[in-house]
Formats: structure tokens, sequence, C-alpha cells
């Protein structure tokens, strides 16, 4: 029997599944409080400058007037010092870009499971390491490596909910991962403002990985990437126990060998397959694309995760939908957005009713939110398991480049038209079997028009040279 055939046999979302995602989902909680830290960590409270008694040579401290512990109180970064802040968020973005493009191969490489325990192993030493720095230097080098190890995380955490259970629910438990984010990100918002001490907030948000780390030792390898990789035997293990786990024990399943001897289609699946296969590198620039796309600060970090929760319940009902499916869904959620971005331009400020610009931008990041989620769930289903965790991680590796917050929503309306129009060239996935080799892909006859030409293309060529 096939892979898909297999989990019908052994439970598509039975109990132990519903038990490791909800683990692998509930990680996302910590990932979003470790994204958020600098925002509340790094708080520049009012101050003022006084001149220091008894010295004649001009020299001023600084006082601040509210009462906010952070970084910036303790090695008063501010006046000239003050760009250390954000250069202490943006060496976690960066740590986070690097790790998409490092450990996104990895895990396709040597498994999920041991990349996914490493690398959540390490965020937590070095989310330690940020609580207890000494020095800004530290500090600032410890944001570092823990985006880095956040941006492995992600991926495989993400993979891994998908991999454990039957296509039919890929949908739900990726849409899942990014509710609970959004849900961390709010809870950490309110986690701020009982715990004020930035040192104390910095361990207590980060001993929760702790807790996730011990409940996923226990996790196995996905079975859908070692029978990718030709490991029938071992997927076939990992299947029983799930099936014995789930008490639908089975002891009689046998998968096809058909992976092991095809494997050699699957030789140099790394991150360059990405460009070098045709229909790969087609569905990459694409989804590269589709994925670039003042008050309370508590209650803005709060609001930040809580306006996202709609986007996801229309995205479960959308996507499973046959008249509108993944690929619709999509390009309709991006199209959404262009609009309420351009209907910003036309709308006076301030203006105290619903329709402001306030509510037009709030209903463009719902809209980005759900564009961005299915984009999450869509680009695992385009691409095999060999190279899953490669694509997803140079996709959304593209998606993490800041943006100033003065950028006109111009760019943003056409960005979202165009990458909306852009979507449309992508095959759809709904109800298809998940792709595992590379061989696989090739003899896929549902590919769309844009991907059949760049085949025919790449067919002449191969004649022409012979």
């Amino acid at each position: 029997m096939d892979l898909e055939e297999a989990f019908q046999v052994v439970g598509e979302f039975g109990p132990y599944q519903q038990r490791a995602v909800a683990v692998l989902v509930l990680t996302q909680v910590y990932m979003a409080c470790q994204s958020m830290l600098i925002v509340l960590v790094g708080s520049t409270p009012e101050y003022h400058l006084e001149p220091q008694d008894g010295d004649s040579s001009g020299l001023q401290r600084v006082v601040f007037t509210e009462d906010i512990d952070s970084i910036v109180t303790e090695w008063f970064l501010v006046k000239q010092q003050a760009y250390k802040v954000s250069l202490a968020g943006s060496l976690f973005f960066a740590g986070l870009l690097f790790g998409n493009v490092f450990f996104g191969p990895l895990s396709d490489k040597i498994g999920r499971r041991p990349v996914y325990l490493t690398v959540l192993f390490f965020e937590v030493i070095f989310g330690y390491v940020t609580a207890f720095a000494p020095s800004y230097e530290v500090f600032a080098v410890s944001r570092l490596l823990v985006g880095l190890m956040n941006g492995g995380i992600g991926l495989v955490c993400f993979v891994l909910t998908q991999e454990y259970v039957g296509k039919s629910y890929w949908a739900m438990t990726g849409t899942l991962t990014s509710i609970s984010f959004a849900v961390g990100i709010a809870l950490f918002g309110a986690l701020g403002y009982f715990i004020r001490p930035w040192r104390t907030l910095a361990i207590v948000a980060n001993s929760s990985g702790v807790l996730f780390f011990l409940l996923s030792v226990n996790l196995p390898e996905s079975p859908r990437w070692l029978f990718s990789q030709g490991q029938t035997d071992r997927a076939e293990e990992v299947l029983r126990y799930i099936a014995l786990r789930n008490g639908n024990p089975s002891k009689n399943l046998r998968l096809r060998r058909a992976a092991k001897d095809g494997n050699h289609g699957n030789r140099g699946a790394g991150v360059l397959q990405l460009w070098i296969h045709p229909v790969l590198r087609l569905r990459t620039m694409v989804l590269m694309y589709v994925c670039e796309s003042s008050g309370n600060r508590y209650v803005n970090v709060a609001m930040y995760g809580l306006v996202e929760l709609p986007a996801y319940p229309l995205c479960i009902y959308f996507i499973n939908k046959h008249w509108a499916g993944r690929r619709k869904s999509m390009a309709s959620f991006l199209g959404l957005a262009g609009c309420a971005c351009l209907c910003t331009m036309f709308v006076p400020e301030n203006t105290g009713t619903l329709l402001s610009v306030t509510s037009l931008a709030l209903l463009g990041k719902l809209m980005v939110s759900a564009a961005f989620n299915i984009a999450y769930v869509y680009t695992s289903e385009l691409y095999p398991t060999v190279i899953r965790n490669a694509g997803l991680g140079v996709c959304s590796m593209s998606c993490r480049r800041a943006l100033h917050t003065s950028m006109p929503f111009t760019v943003f309306c056409l960005s979202g038209f165009s990458a909306g129009c852009l979507g449309l060239l992508l095959p759809e996935t709904l109800n298809r079997p998940a792709v595992d080799t590379l061989e696989e892909l090739s003899n896929d006859t549902h590919c769309r028009v844009l991907e059949s030409k760049a085949l025919l293309y790449e067919d002449d060529k191969l004649k022409s040279n012979h």
C-alpha cells in the first residue's frame, strides 16, 4: 500500500497524532514570545537630560521619568545609543532568515526529528543567555542565535504537524500552527503587562520552551520523510507505533517498496533542485513573490496577534471547498488585501467612522494573514517530501525582509494584486495525493500550463543538444 492508504489504516488523525500535533502547535506560543521579546524588553520610557552636579564640562545625565525596566534603562540606550534596540531586533530577524535557509535543507537531508530537537534545545539555552546577559553585546549576540534557532523550529515544526497526519488534515494542522502563533503574540502582550522587569519577563517567556522540549523528546521521525528516503522498514515501524497508540494495531501493514527503488531519482535533492528542476523553479519563484508580500504598548502587542485570529477559520473553510481550494483562496485573499490598501488612499485620516484608515489597514492585515497561512499550507503541498523543508525555507526567507512602516500603501496594493494573479499559475492541491519524490513530481500530469511549457522547453533543449 502507499502512504495515504497506510494512514487510512493507522488513522489519519487519531488520538496519538492529536497529542503529537498539540505539542508541536503549542510550541508556536513559545516561538511567538521569542519573536516579540524585543518589543517589550526594548521599551524606551520618557526621559530628559540633566546637568551633572558639580560638573563644569557640560556632561549631562539621563533621567527616566517612567517606571519601566528594560534594556534601555539598564544600559542607557538613548540618544546616540538608541539604534542598539533596533539592532537587536534586526539581528533576531537576520538569524531567522538564515535559520530558514540552513535548517530547512538540513532536515530534508538528515531528518525532521533530530533537527527539531536540536534547534529547540539550543533556542532554550540561548534564550536564557538573553535573560542573564551581563552586557548589551552578549544580549545582541544571543538574539541573533535565538533567531537562528527560531527559524529552524518554525519550518520543521510546521512540516511535522502535516507529515504525522493524513493529507486531508493538512489544511487544519497547518492553520492551527498559525493560530497558535497569533495567540502566543497576544499572550505575550498580557504576560508583559503583569511582569515588568525585563529579565524576569525573558526568563518566564523562555521557560515554556523547557516544557515543550521535554514533551517533544518522544516524538517519532516523520514516516513520510523515512519513506521518501527509501527507509521503508523504519517508516513501517513508525506507522505501526502510531497505529498501536491510536488503538488500531496493524501488524500486517506493508508499504510498497517503489520508494527505495526510485530513491535514485532523489539523488542530489538539495536546495539547488528548487532552481534546477523546471517545475520546482517556477513554483519557487511564484511562491517567493507571494510570501513577500501608537497607544498602550501592551495592548498593541496583544492586538497584533488577535487581529489575525478571524483569518484562520476563513482559511479552513475556503481551502477545503472544491470550488475554492488552495489556489483560488490564496489569490482572492491577496486581491482583497490589495483592495483594502487601495481604499486607504481615498479615506481621510482621523475620520471617526468605521470606514477609516486604521480599520482598512486592519482588514488588509487580516487578509494578508489569511493569504500567508494558505501560502504555508499550499507550499508544503507543492513540494515533494524529499525537498519540502528546503522549499518552505527558501519561500519563508523571502517574507523576512523588514519593511519600514512608512512604506506607501500603494506598494502593498500592487503587491497584493500581482501576487494574487501569479498564484493562479500554480496547480491546485486540494484532494490530490502528496508527492514524495522528484520522480513523482516530474510524472505529475496535473501541472498548470506555465509548468507544462517549462517542461516542454527543457525537453526541446535536451533534444537539440543531442
